[in-house]
């Protein structure tokens, strides 16, 4: 065959080299390889052909033979030509032509081996999961390797040195966890034939991969936030979060977050509930994570979680932007005194009482603006809320402004503040309750309202306050909670913290005999006498049974009680007691309240400047008990303001264009002392204390102490006093402890009693010195009360109509016949109340005719005992027929 004339692809590079002025970058480009041929075998073809052609192995036709030998031609003249051109390389274009050549001897599949006709059982859905992850995870290697090659322009160094090393990549991980990086590069056989090649040159990043569970506990960062941010690390949090959205069981093998997940899509919620127990159960790193870097967590939390809602409900983002995990049972609770400055940033759980709260504000989440000159929309930006949002130029004009926010395509959220308060019971004596400022967002504004004790989980954050600065001249952060769920602490919620067994105790106290009686005598145990007022104490503690009639008219269930007497007489030791043993008492003294200080108060918020309210003591004790010493010091406008709260059990408030009503469902016990000091039995009670009818007429029980002369009592007294002291005494306590311990153990020898410690052995003679006084425990008392308030509502069934008709005739009667304070119907049902009160103690429910009969005695002599001395025993006598059988029976 003659010799082929020059290719127009050749004349084409050499007049490239010619127009090349460049020396240096011709040598610099002749250096680099660009291709994986080697230049110095001259069989070397281009990996992409196939073997050179057989002679006598391939039948053709004789175009496609003067085509193959035009080829080999061009192939010896460019092998024989310049240098320069084989630095260059083979272009793969003009040899295109041979990788369509038929090989009937090469194109064929081999039968042999490799077909795969076993069968195999089925993968269960735990396995599949975990290959599909292995198989994404090779695939993303095999993704960023052709990335990288696109990218690459470092020189490794020399050819000699690249064929020394290994690029073998085994998938091992070093000591951290972390993928070995490694450099490939692609190798062939001297002889080219098979022509296989390994994997490409890749550079692997290891923060661009996914860590398994086990290699996020080793932190590889300054801290854990640092470590969260690496790209990687969210990827795998991100993993494991969903996967335990998605597989997160209970006992019986149902999927818990499954469930909740279908329940939000029904009721359109915004919110999801998770459980910090369950994530530290099944995920702790994780817990970890959210406990101290909460606010990265739960960025990916909310993500994740729209995620496993869409595999539900593929479409619910278009009904809520965003899913908002909340966090529930966190275990560790902390006071708000206690806050420093180790909290911060750290996600936290407190308890208080919501003292006032503002309106809800919407706040700027995403910012656009549109630029004046250039009308281009600029955005969107994040709104940090601590400072605003300022452009300083344009990105597509280059211009300064003016810039205007696009109210339209700016997205909001709801915004609302409250203050949190220490519950008045928790607070130290003689220490202010600390408050905080708590931020509500999205679907959590208007959860709670003042007065409501709550537990608030969020995260403790500090943010700069200017007019703060300007008042200390140094810089300072004003501390504030950015709360993530919200919990309301309700008595119902404290009815599930009693076990079985302390249910059990409380069944069998219950059927104890004379249980009524033990209960009334472990009252106030270290108080000498006054039963009538123990009896009254006891029956406000365990309160009678609300009833709202078709929801228009309520009935209140509280049992309000007024001790007036002489001074002296322990009024005010009773109700300290009572604060300690309610479940949520409000302590207050009428010289230091005021009618705003009891009710509620209106006032400008510092920061919004708009109106809010601030609940008082009565509002505070919502669902409790609030104390009131002093009640005669008080104004008589100040007194007048609790009417409502006393009897309808709500607040109205109408003041400064707020017109609305608080709740103060709470039981009110008042202490007064009488005019002049002392009470005058020869006179009426209304001229013993200026209280008005109104208000004398809400006390359910009206209990008068004197403190009469008497030899025989007074010397009982002075013995139990003088007892009383010297069993409490600080000084005492050591040598009369030792003494009886060292008593217990000469009488006791058995191993057993040298086992017990020093401070068991102190309980018990403290719990033996308790039942010397009180025939129940306090401890078990108050968790009684509480039990019996939440769990038991007694029914009136099968009571005596008549008998209570007739008691309340003659009370009604006999009052307009005495000239003391009038009965009313209120009475009728305190009568009522105070019945269920005692079917309470007994844990019935129903109300028995002995409770009713207890009841009316208490009614009885809380009438009679207001009387003046001179129509009291007439009175006693003809009440005599009403009272006389509750002696006879023994409950």
């Amino acid at each position: 065959m003659s010799s082929p004339t020059p290719s127009p692809i050749r004349n084409r590079r050499k007049r490239q080299a010619d127009d090349d002025d460049d020396d240096q970058n011709n040598y610099n480009r002749s250096q680099q390889p660009s291709s994986p041929i080697l230049a110095s075998s001259p069989q070397a073809l281009p990996p992409s052909s196939p073997a050179a052609v057989f002679d006598d192995a391939v039948d053709v036709d004789d175009d496609e033979i003067e085509v193959h030998d035009e080829i080999n031609d061009l192939q010896d003249e460019e092998i024989d030509g310049d240098d320069e051109d084989d630095e260059e390389g083979e272009d793969l274009m003009d040899n295109m032509e041979r990788d369509y050549i038929r090989k009937d001897d090469e194109d064929r599949y081999d039968l042999g081996d490799n077909i795969d006709d076993d069968e195999y059982d089925a993968m269960d859905p735990s396995m599949r999961r975990r290959i599909d992850e292995q198989l994404n995870r090779r695939d993303n290697l095999l993704n960023i390797n052709s990335r990288s090659r696109k990218q690459a322009f470092l020189d490794y160094g020399d050819e000699d040195q690249d064929d020394d090393e290994d690029g073998a990549f085994g998938g091992q991980l070093d000591q951290y966890g972390l993928p070995i990086q490694r450099r490939r590069r692609r190798r062939h056989d001297d002889d080219m034939e098979g022509g296989e090649d390994d994997i490409d040159d890749i550079e692997i990043d290891p923060l661009n991969e996914e860590l398994s569970l086990e290699s996020l506990t080793d932190i590889k960062a300054p801290s854990i936030t640092e470590w969260i941010t690496q790209p990687a690390v969210q990827r795998s949090i991100s993993r494991e979060l969903k996967s335990f959205l998605l597989e997160y069981t209970d006992d019986k093998g149902r999927s818990v977050y499954g469930a909740r997940i279908r329940t939000l899509g029904e009721i359109n919620a915004e919110s999801l509930d998770v459980s910090y127990d369950h994530l530290a159960d099944s995920k702790a790193i994780l817990a970890l994570f959210l406990a101290t870097s909460p606010a990265e967590i739960l960025s990916i939390f909310d993500i994740v979680a729209m995620e496993a809602t869409e595999l539900h409900y593929p479409n619910y983002s278009q009904i809520h932007s965003e899913i908002h995990v909340r966090i529930i049972n966190f275990p560790k609770l902390l006071n708000l005194r206690d806050l420093r400055e180790n909290n911060l940033n750290q996600l936290i759980k407190v308890s208080g009482v919501v003292t006032r709260r503002t309106g809800v504000f919407p706040q700027l989440k995403y910012v656009k603006f549109d630029c004046q000159k250039c009308g281009i929309v600029l955005g969107p930006f994040v709104q940090d809320s601590n400072t605003e949002v300022k452009i300083q130029y344009c990105s597509n004009c280059q211009s300064k402004g003016p810039f205007k926010l696009n109210s339209e395509k700016t997205l909001y959220r709801n915004y609302q503040r409250i203050t949190l308060q220490e519950a008045p019971g928790t607070v130290p004596a003689g220490r202010l309750p600390r408050h905080r400022e708590v931020i509500l967002l999205s679907d959590l504004v208007d959860v709670a309202k003042p007065g409501e004790a709550i537990e608030v989980t969020g995260i403790y954050k500090n943010n700069y306050d200017g007019n703060l600065n300007v008042k200390n001249g140094f810089p300072v952060f004003a501390t504030i909670l950015e709360a993530n769920s919200i919990q309301k602490k309700d008595l119902s919620s404290n009815s599930s913290l009693y076990t079985e067994e302390e249910e059990r105790e409380f069944r069998n106290l219950s059927k104890q005999r004379g249980i009524i009686d033990k209960i009334i005598s472990s009252v106030a145990p270290s108080i000498y006498g006054h039963k009538d007022i123990k009896t009254a104490l006891a029956c406000s503690l365990f309160g009678g049974v609300p009833k709202d009639v078709n929801g228009k008219h309520s009935i209140r269930g509280d049992i309000n009680v007024l001790l007036l007497g002489d001074p002296g007489t322990a009024k005010s030791q009773f109700l300290k007691y009572a604060e300690k043993s309610a479940n949520r008492a409000v302590f207050a003294t009428g010289q230091g309240a005021s009618a705003v200080g009891l009710t509620a108060s209106v006032r400008k918020d510092p920061i919004t400047r708009e109106w809010t309210l601030e609940g008082g003591a009565l509002v505070l004790a919502d669902k409790g008990t609030c104390l009131i010493d002093e009640f005669d010091k008080m104004n008589d406008q100040d007194r007048t303001s609790i009417h409502e709260a006393m009897e309808q059990q709500s607040i109205s408030i109408s003041k400064a264009g707020i017109v609305t009503t608080l709740q103060a469902r709470c039981a009110i016990i008042a202490a007064a002392n009488p005019n002049g000091g002392r009470y005058n039995s020869t006179l009426p009670l209304s001229a013993n204390v200026d209280l008005t009818e109104p208000i004398l007429s809400r006390f359910d029980i009206l209990c008068v102490v004197r403190d009469l002369v008497n030899p025989e009592s007074d010397e009982r007294l002075a013995s139990f006093v003088i007892d009383s002291h010297m069993r409490s005494h600080p000084s005492n306590a050591d040598e009369l402890e030792d003494d009886e311990i060292n008593m217990d153990d000469e009488n006791n020898n058995d191993q057993d009693s040298h086992l017990r410690t020093r401070n068991e052995k102190l309980n018990d003679l403290n719990k033996q010195k308790e039942s010397e006084i009180s025939p129940i425990s306090q401890d078990l008392l108050v968790k009684y009360i509480n039990y019996a308030r939440v769990k038991v509502h007694p029914k009136l069934h099968q009571m005596d109509m008549d008998k209570v008709a007739r008691v309340y005739a003659e009370l009604r009667k006999e009052s307009m016949a005495t000239g003391s304070f009038p009965i009313t119907v209120r009475h009728l049902e305190s009568i009522l109340r105070i019945a269920e009160a005692f079917a309470k103690m007994r844990l019935s429910d129903f109300v028995s005719q002995s409770d009713l009969n207890r009841a009316i005695k208490v009614s009885i002599d809380s009438f009679v005992g207001t009387q003046k001395v001179s129509v009291k025993k007439q009175l006693q006598a003809k009440f005599q027929k009403f009272t006389l059988p509750t002696r006879s029976k023994q409950v």
